[in-house]
């Protein structure tokens, strides 16, 4: 038993960064998934990497100084401030302008806010890094409900159409609602199980219940087109 103990105590370090690594997996991937299962560009892979290189990152840095202790001056705080802003990078990659619509800017701030979780788990802040992860989970779940009530109040309309996956039918659509003046605010597309069809969601802004008609007697005379 006191060999046991021995061991355990002199690989002590071994195990707490593996826990480290651990949970920073498990709360990166949790993050991840929402995104995955919201069809955004950032899902679970790349959330789980961000998550686990940031913890990396402080866990060597506390590595470097406790090695280097009383021989140089060092920041263990350094590397981690450059993970925070080194992110910016890979987040800009996740912002994409369709129109006068921008996309992708709440996956940015979660690939964000997942390399911060990463480094409060990585110094060992379990609490602050857990709950952090709750709450960017819970804000990014409930966030869908916030955007029906403030489409509410803003009088948006949503449109609801299907169409065939073919190139550039994403582009016909917006020409077609060009031509009718209406102004897409926003386009959620969800691709079906077969992924031969679109379904597109869009929000536009308050329509009149003729131009409501309009529009959809026209989708459906240009379906063979389309």
């Amino acid at each position: 038993m006191s060999t046991l103990s021995q061991w355990f105590a002199s690989n002590y370090s071994f195990f707490e960064d593996f826990l480290k690594l651990f949970i920073a997996c498990i709360l990166g991937g949790l993050i991840g998934y929402q995104r995955e299962s919201s069809h955004r560009p950032a899902g679970l892979r790349t959330h789980i990497l961000v998550c686990v290189g940031s913890a990396l990152v402080m866990i060597t840095s506390e590595y470097i100084f406790d090695v280097y202790r009383g021989v140089t001056n060092l920041d263990p705080a350094r590397l981690g401030a450059q993970v925070i802003s080194g992110i910016g990078f890979l987040g800009a990659g996740t912002i994409l302008r369709d129109g006068s619509t921008i996309k992708g800017l709440t996956t940015a701030a979660g690939l964000w806010a997942v390399s911060c979780i990463g480094i409060a788990i990585g110094a060992g802040f379990y609490s602050g890094g857990i709950t952090a992860a709750f709450l960017v989970y819970l804000t990014l779940m409930i966030s869908k409900d916030w955007d029906v009530v403030i489409d509410a109040k803003g009088q948006s309309r949503k449109i609801k159409i299907s169409v065939p996956n073919s190139p550039g039918i994403i582009g016909r659509v917006e020409s077609i609602l060009s031509d009718k003046n209406v102004f897409i605010k926003t386009m959620k597309i969800v691709p079906s199980s077969n992924n031969e069809t679109l379904h597109l969601l869009i929000y536009t802004n308050n329509l009149d219940l003729e131009t409501r008609e309009s529009i959809s007697h026209l989708f459906k005379e240009a379906e063979d087109v389309l």
